[in-house]
């Protein structure tokens, strides 16, 4: 199935969409990063799914994103290689229908054509002669409508898109002035400042010297980030000796051909419930219901998965609490969770990762790999290729929890009924896992390189049993076990 974008139509009343001149910004070392990470197989592109309980016509989505999407000047700006460093130019043609599409689906239209719909949307890459996102609306899916953003990875990280989503939605803040420069308030921890100050003076020097004058002034600071400087290559050197992840399918070529699937939403009150009961905290149970169910996909497929632990990379939000005021850039970090795949009774699974999950609280793996990625993103591009492929293989997934809104939220007052997102992945990973809480709901998605997993319904199938199987233990006193 092919997407078929209707013809553009014009709007008499649509908002002004003419672009104000503004002078082209410097991409930062992470949005740079990210911007070079683009592969034929694996499109640095944020995938998000809105799917709503009425239907919603494309002129209406059309205007919201105009009104709301456009405050933030980036999103009619192209990202542009230069000769000594990446800008985000003013692209002068911008025109707003090029980047809101109808989509249809064809009849009857049922969650599996929607699934193949964003599947071949994920497989394609953005247009590079233009800004680099695009929302398609489906006017008619079952008895509502929905609508899948694309938006690349070095406009805004998944943290940020959620934000700029839920900015669409009635029970939103109001949007910030159009054209108003973004927040670059300092971070809130030294060893941030650390970790990106090197490879940001290797853009601009002159950050190097603010940063050696600031700690001249505040010596106690200056001994604070020399302390967490220290933690950091000490966190380096357990990265470095952080093993390749096992061989498995997982690990195969990828064909650039993207598989997506989603089931029917958990109760999150079951899942705190279930945490409370054994002594686990949410994502202890969401991460060790997805272990479960991905071992029992490998094996189905012929996989020896006894003993075996993969590696998923998770992003950790690196924001301050100024800062998440911020709606746009990459800022966030990753940490290496263990998935004991192998384990095959629920509740030594689940200590398991509780266990490692443990382990990581106050490790600084998620601000050396923002530091990590910063220097990348300042590298030529090949050896950021070969920083990113040794980096990739060390696990075989990405798996991205985040907290979405707990009250039901409205878009041109259709009633949002699902909120899915699906982070790209990078070098060598072609899997991945987006977890989002929202009314009281959490939702899988898993979206997948074809060669990897054919079938992502079967992986969401097995994640949906293996949690019935958790309640069932401890309905029948399985927490005895602890």
């Amino acid at each position: 199935m092919r997407v078929r974008d209707t013809a553009r139509m014009r709007w008499e009343s649509q908002p002004s969409t003419k672009p104000t001149a503004v002078s082209p910004e410097r991409l930062s070392s992470v949005d740079r990063a990210f911007l070079n990470m683009e592969r034929a197989t694996n499109p640095m592109v944020i995938v998000a799914l809105i799917v709503l309980g009425a239907p919603l016509r494309r002129a209406r989505v059309r205007d919201r994103l105009a009104a709301r999407l456009l405050a933030h000047r980036r999103f009619r700006c192209v990202p542009r290689e230069g000769i000594a460093q990446a800008l985000w130019e003013p692209f002068e043609g911008f025109d707003i229908d090029d980047h809101v599409l109808a989509a249809a689906l064809p009849a009857p239209g049922h969650q599996q054509a929607l699934e193949r719909l964003v599947g071949e949307l994920a497989s394609e890459p953005l247009p590079q002669n233009r800004p680099l996102w695009s929302f398609h609306v489906v006017e008619r899916f079952g008895h509502g409508s929905a609508i899948v953003a694309r938006i690349h990875h070095c406009y805004a990280d998944g943290i940020a898109l959620v934000r700029i989503l839920l900015n669409l939605a009635e029970e939103a803040p109001p949007p910030v002035p159009p054209h108003r420069p973004e927040p670059t308030a300092a971070p809130a921890r030294p060893a941030i400042a650390w970790a990106s100050a090197l490879p940001e003076a290797l853009q601009d020097p002159r950050r190097l010297a603010e940063a050696a004058l600031h700690w001249a002034l505040h010596p106690q600071a200056a001994a604070t980030a020399a302390r967490e400087a220290a933690g950091l290559f000490e966190e380096l050197g357990r990265l470095a000796l952080l093993p390749d992840d096992p061989p498995s399918r997982l690990k195969r070529p990828l064909s650039g051909i993207r598989r997506v699937a989603w089931g029917a939403p958990l109760s999150l009150e079951e899942v705190q419930t279930i945490g409370i009961v054994l002594g686990c905290t949410v994502n202890d149970v969401l991460i060790s219901t997805l272990a479960g169910a991905l071992g029992q996909h490998l094996a189905a497929q012929g996989d020896v998965i006894d003993g075996v632990t993969l590696r998923a990379t998770v992003p950790v939000d690196l924001r301050s609490r100024h800062e998440s005021a911020a709606p746009l850039g990459n800022r966030f970090g990753l940490i290496f969770v263990d998935l004991p795949i192998g384990v095959r009774h629920p509740l030594e699974r689940l200590y398991q990762v509780r266990a490692a999950m443990r382990a990581l609280k106050g490790s600084e793996q998620a601000v050396l790999t923002y530091g990590l990625l910063a220097t990348v993103g300042s590298l030529p591009r090949p050896l950021e290729d070969f920083a990113m492929t040794a980096l990739s293989t060390k696990a075989s997934l990405v798996a991205s929890n985040l907290r979405g809104p707990e009250a039901a939220l409205h878009i041109a007052g259709v009633p949002v009924r699902q909120l899915l997102f699906w982070v790209p992945q990078s070098g060598s990973i072609g899997t991945g896992i987006s977890i989002l809480s929202y009314h009281g709901r959490v939702q899988f998605g898993v979206i997948a390189d074809r060669a990897l997993i054919a079938d992502p319904t079967d992986l969401i199938a097995r994640i949906q049993k293996g949690f019935e199987q958790l309640v069932l233990l401890v309905l029948l006193g399985g927490a005895a076990l602890r």
